[in-house]
């Protein structure tokens, strides 16, 4: 393995806005190294040719067959049957607190 980074404990605590005790970064510091060893692991893997992916399944939209774009209606025609609208926005009743 490579040579250990340094890591600034402070400097990660005022990033997280968090204060931490003596015994608090010292733990922060041998997790933080544990972590970095993994990432270390991980780019020993040879991943030429492998292309990325979101998912570890081949995920595809499916379609229906009436799942074709129809015509729309004109922003006017759509405020004009709004029950209530501003700043051209269709105004709704508020369901969530």
């Amino acid at each position: 393995m490579s040579e250990k980074p340094y890591i600034d404990i402070d400097y990660v605590a005022n990033l997280a806005r968090i204060e931490l005790t003596n015994e608090e970064k010292s733990t922060l510091s041998a997790q933080l190294d544990d972590i970095l060893g993994h990432f270390e692991k991980l780019s020993a893997v040879d991943v030429d040719g492998i292309e990325p992916m979101a998912h570890t399944q081949n995920i595809n939209n499916v379609w229906r067959v009436g799942d074709t774009p129809g015509p729309t209606f004109i922003a006017e025609t759509l405020k004009e049957m709004a029950p209530e609208q501003r700043d051209n926005q269709v105004v709704v009743p508020k369901v969530v607190e």
